[in-house]
């Protein structure tokens, strides 16, 4: 490796302990060299461009090799002017964000990253519900590709065998009246490291695990087209005829689960469906049906008799 790149060997090794604090793993094998513990996957740009040609999509992509959270970036290109459908791909995401100031583990080829900026004419106030159209998308390019039975959990996980398997971070900015934008971070796992699994404070499953083989570029190609179905049905009609696949792939729907609400606050009841503003409705065990905008939802455990 040193006199194929004309380095010395101690820039090889400090260079390995460098994609080794960025979450590739290395073994070294003596008298032979280093290889991969894991495969990596990159992104093929020139198979993407040629998927994004076709008809319909109409997407404006830029890839970086590293970036600390594509949304902070793609968000900073939207207000210099950057146009509708801009997609911001990172092949490292060292610092991507979640909901609730949350990190999202996305290791050095260990996962699909990426943001998406979507114009609208209409005002932020007219906006609720995005996220879950968004997630409705993603599920079914999700589900086409894996063999674990694919999942929403309100509001914004998507769920392989009620494991996580994507998550979502939808931010909008703009006029109350109009125009607005939102920007959509993406991410899925891939292929996540046992080291990375232990810092992710929920069970999480990711596509190699599932034996799911399919093409970085394949994969954001499938995820747009169906984003782009999904966005331009909600900008003509709004988020109701989105609303009715909801209970088809809501995880926890009519089962008895338990919310923490951002107060420290929980809350037991039946999970009943949205509102049109995406909240999640809760039937309470007096009857009572009341609306939740966010929190924590997990199932409750059956009391024991």
């Amino acid at each position: 490796m040193a006199a194929h790149f004309r380095i010395s060997r101690a820039t090889v090794f400090n260079l390995l302990n460098a994609a080794e604090r960025h979450g590739v793993r290395v073994h070294a094998v003596r008298g032979k060299g280093y290889r991969l513990a894991e495969p990596l996957s990159w992104l093929d740009e020139d198979e993407l461009h040629a998927l994004l040609a076709g008809p319909g999509q109409g997407y404006t992509l830029k890839t970086v090799a590293e970036t600390h959270s594509t949304n902070t970036l793609l968000s900073q290109y939207a207000l210099a002017g950057a146009p509708h459908r801009s997609v911001l791909y990172a092949d490292y995401q060292p610092a991507g964000r979640g909901r609730r100031g949350r990190s999202w583990q996305s290791p050095l080829g260990g996962g699909l990253a990426f943001s998406v900026l979507w114009r609208f004419e209409r005002g932020m106030g007219e906006l609720s519900g995005l996220s879950i159209a968004v997630g409705l998308a993603l599920a079914r390019a999700l589900s086409s590709f894996c063999p674990l039975t694919i999942r929403l959990k309100w509001p914004n996980d998507v769920l392989a065998g009620y494991r996580k398997l994507a998550g979502i971070l939808v931010e909008v900015q703009g006029e109350l009246s109009g125009p607005s934008f939102a920007v959509i971070g993406i991410g899925v796992n891939e292929h996540l490291a046992e080291r990375h699994r232990q810092e992710i404070d929920q069970a999480v499953v990711d596509l190699a695990e599932m034996g799911v083989r399919i093409s970085r570029a394949r994969l954001l190609h499938a995820i747009l087209a169906e984003l782009a179905q999904s966005l331009e049905l909600f900008e003509r009609e709004g988020v109701r005829p989105i609303l009715a696949e909801w209970p088809h792939w809501h995880a926890h729907e009519g089962r008895a689960v338990s919310l923490l609400t951002p107060d420290g606050q929980r809350h037991s009841g039946i999970a009943s469906g949205l509102d049109e503003a995406g909240n999640l409705l809760l039937t309470l065990a007096s009857g009572e049906m009341r609306k939740f905008s966010s929190g924590e939802v997990s199932l409750r455990p059956v009391s024991a008799k």
